[in-house]
C-alpha cells in the first residue's frame, strides 16, 4: 500500500520537472540572459502539495497508521544573508483512511542559489496534531503533539515576473512525530495509546519571491553639454543620463554653475552665456530619489566660452573668361563664426565694379585684354575684416575667318548650234544673277572660265569666245566694272561658262584654267 502513492508521487515530480524544463528552453529564446551572479530573494513564500507517507504503528494496541495521499503544505523563509535563514512551515493532511495530521513548525533553513536552480535543507521543530487510526475498536480524537523534521530539496527560478515566480521541483524530509492518547477506553471507542510515527513527507509546488539579498546597484548621473564651445550670448545645453533609478520612485534634477545663468527641473537644463567672458566653465547636476547612500548622484559637464572670430570670405566670378566690353557675376560668401551682421564691398585692376550685397558685377568696358583680379571685401559689426580674389580673363576676339569663293550659276552654250558663244536668254539670266550678287558686294570680283567639248572645232577659240562674250554682257549690259570681271579658259568638258564669286580678300585658285584677256573693240584676245 505504502508503494502505489511513492510511484504516484514519483510521477508527478517528473511532470514537475519536465514543465520545468519546458519554461527554461522557452525563456531562454524569449527572454534576455539571466545575470552572471544569481541574486537570492530577502524571502520565499511556498504554496503546494504534500503527500505523507507512513506505516508506523500505536502502541500498544499495535496499529498501523496509513499514509495520507492528499495534503497541501504552505511555509515561509526569511534570509539573513545569501545563505542562512529561519523557516516556519504549516502542513495539513485532513483525512487520509480516517486519519489525520496537522503540522505546524520552525526552525533554520539552509540554501545554496546557483544560476537558475537553489538547492536547500532544513531543520524544524514543532507541534503535531495527530489523530486516528481508525480500527473496529475505535478511535483516537485529534490531539498535539511533538514533531521534528529534517529534509530538503530543489526550487527552479522561472524568468516569469521579473525572476519572482518559482517552482519546488521536490521537498523530501523524514518527521518524527510523538504523541500520547492516554489509556485506552473501549468503552468510549477511543484506543488510546502512545504514537512515535517515522514518515516521509514529498511535497512540491510553487514559490513567491519577495526583495533580493544584493541591494540594487546605486544610482549614476553623467551629464555633457552640447555645443561644447560657445561665443559668448551662444546658448548651452546640458542633458543628464541617470541610471539605476527605481521606476517605483519619483526623481528630482537640480542644476547648478559656477558662472553664468542655468535653470531646468529635469535631466536637461540651459545655460545662459550673455555675460560670460571668454573661458571655460562648469555645469554641475544632481538627481536624487532619496536621502540614503546610492539613491543620489551627481554630475559636472564642462564648457567653453571663446572670444568673437572675425569672418571668413570666398569670391567667385561667372563666367571667368570675357571678351572686352563683356560682364560677369561676381559672388561672394561670408561667414561669422557667431552670426554677426556682414557688409560688403568690392574693387577691382581694370574695368569696374558695382554692387555692395553678396553679389555684384564687373564690366570689362575698356579693360585690355588679359587678367583683370576683383577683390571682395567684408566687414562685421566688430570691425573685423577679411578679404578674397578671383580672376576673370579678359580675351580678345579671334580674327574673323577669312572670305571664301564661292560658285555662282553655270552658263549653258548648248542650244544654239550655229552660234555656239552666243550668250542666250536662259544665260542671261543667269548671268543677271551673277551681276546682282556683285552689286551686293561691291568689292568682290567674279571669275568666268569658258569650256568647249572635245568634238568642237577649235575648242580654244570657242571656250575663250564663250567667257567673252559672258563679260561683255556683264560689262556693258549690266553695267558691272570691267575689272571686277576675269576670264579664262578652262579644260573642263563641256559647252558652258561657270561663274565663281571672289570676295574681297578671298584666294582664288587658277590651277587648270588659262586667263583671257577682253578686249572692249573687238581686239583679238
Amino acid at each position: 500500500m505504502f508503494e502505489r502513492p511513492v510511484r504516484s508521487f514519483g510521477r508527478l515530480l517528473l511532470a514537475a520537472c519536465a514543465v520545468s524544463l519546458g519554461v527554461t528552453g522557452l525563456q531562454a529564446q524569449t527572454a534576455p540572459a539571466a545575470p552572471s551572479e544569481p541574486n537570492p530573494s530577502r524571502a520565499d513564500i511556498f504554496l503546494g502539495y504534500s503527500y505523507f507517507g507512513t506505516h508506523s504503528p500505536i502502541k500498544p494496541a499495535n496499529i498501523q497508521y496509513s499514509s495520507i495521499d492528499l495534503g497541501a503544505i504552505g511555509s515561509g523563509a526569511y534570509y539573513f544573508n545569501k545563505y542562512v535563514g529561519g523557516e516556519v512551515v504549516f502542513a495539513a493532511h485532513p483525512d487520509g483512511k480516517n486519519d489525520s495530521l496537522y503540522t505546524i513548525s520552525a526552525g533554520p533553513i539552509f540554501r545554496y542559489p546557483a544560476q537558475n536552480f537553489t538547492v536547500f535543507a532544513h531543520g524544524l521543530v514543532g507541534g503535531a496534531k495527530l489523530g486516528g487510526p481508525n480500527t473496529i475498536a475505535g478511535y483516537n480524537p485529534t490531539m498535539w503533539g511533538t514533531a521534528l523534521t529534517a529534509g530538503g530539496g530543489m526550487d527552479y527560478d522561472t524568468p516569469l515576473f521579473n525572476h519572482k515566480l518559482g517552482i519546488r521541483l521536490f521537498q523530501a524530509d523524514y518527521q518524527y512525530i510523538h504523541d500520547n492518547f492516554g489509556p485506552a477506553n473501549p468503552g468510549g471507542g477511543v484506543v488510546g495509546g502512545r504514537a512515535n510515527i517515522s514518515a516521509a513527507q514529498l511535497s512540491s509546488g510553487l514559490l513567491w519571491h519577495i526583495g533580493s539579498i544584493i541591494p540594487p546597484p546605486p544610482v549614476t548621473y553623467s551629464c555633457v553639454a552640447s555645443p561644447a564651445t560657445v561665443f559668448p550670448g551662444d546658448p548651452v545645453t546640458v542633458t543628464g543620463t541617470a541610471a539605476n533609478l527605481n521606476p517605483k520612485k519619483t526623481a528630482t534634477y537640480s542644476w547648478t554653475s559656477d558662472a553664468g545663468s542655468v535653470s531646468g527641473t529635469s535631466s536637461t537644463a540651459n545655460v545662459d552665456t550673455k555675460s560670460l567672458n571668454p573661458g571655460s566653465y562648469t555645469v554641475k547636476g544632481h538627481v536624487e530619489e532619496g536621502k540614503k547612500v546610492g539613491q543620489f548622484a551627481d554630475c559636472s559637464a564642462p564648457f567653453t566660452v571663446k572670444a568673437f572670430e572675425p569672418p571668413t570670405i570666398s569670391c567667385s566670378a561667372s563666367p571667368s573668361s570675357l571678351r572686352p566690353g563683356e560682364s560677369a557675376t561676381i559672388t561672394a560668401n561670408g561667414v561669422s563664426p557667431q552670426n554677426r551682421p556682414l557688409t560688403y564691398s568690392y574693387s577691382s585692376t581694370s574695368g569696374s565694379v558695382s554692387g555692395n550685397g553678396t553679389s555684384a558685377t564687373l564690366s570689362t568696358a575698356g579693360a585690355a585684354p588679359g587678367t583683370v583680379t576683383v577683390t571682395c571685401n567684408v566687414v562685421d559689426d566688430k570691425g573685423q575684416t577679411a578679404s578674397a580674389t578671383t580672376s576673370v580673363s579678359v580675351v580678345a576676339p579671334p580674327p574673323p575667318p577669312a572670305p571664301k569663293t564661292s560658285s555662282l550659276c553655270t552658263v549653258n552654250f548648248e542650244r544654239d548650234k550655229k552660234r555656239p558663244s552666243r550668250v542666250d536668254n536662259e544665260g542671261k539670266a543667269c548671268l543677271d544673277d551673277v551681276a546682282l550678287n556683285l552689286q551686293r558686294s561691291s568689292d568682290a570680283k567674279v571669275a568666268l572660265a569658258g569650256s568647249a567639248d572635245s568634238k568642237e572645232k577649235h575648242g580654244d577659240t570657242v571656250s575663250s569666245e564663250r567667257a567673252l562674250n559672258a563679260k561683255e554682257y556683264l560689262v556693258k549690259d549690266k553695267g558691272i566694272d570691267a575689272s571686277r570681271v576675269a576670264t579664262y579658259t578652262s579644260t573642263t568638258e563641256g559647252k558652258t561658262v561657270t561663274t565663281t564669286l571672289i570676295p574681297a580678300g578671298a584666294t582664288f585658285s587658277t590651277s587648270g584654267l588659262t586667263e583671257v584677256i577682253w578686249c572692249l573693240h573687238g581686239c583679238t584676245p
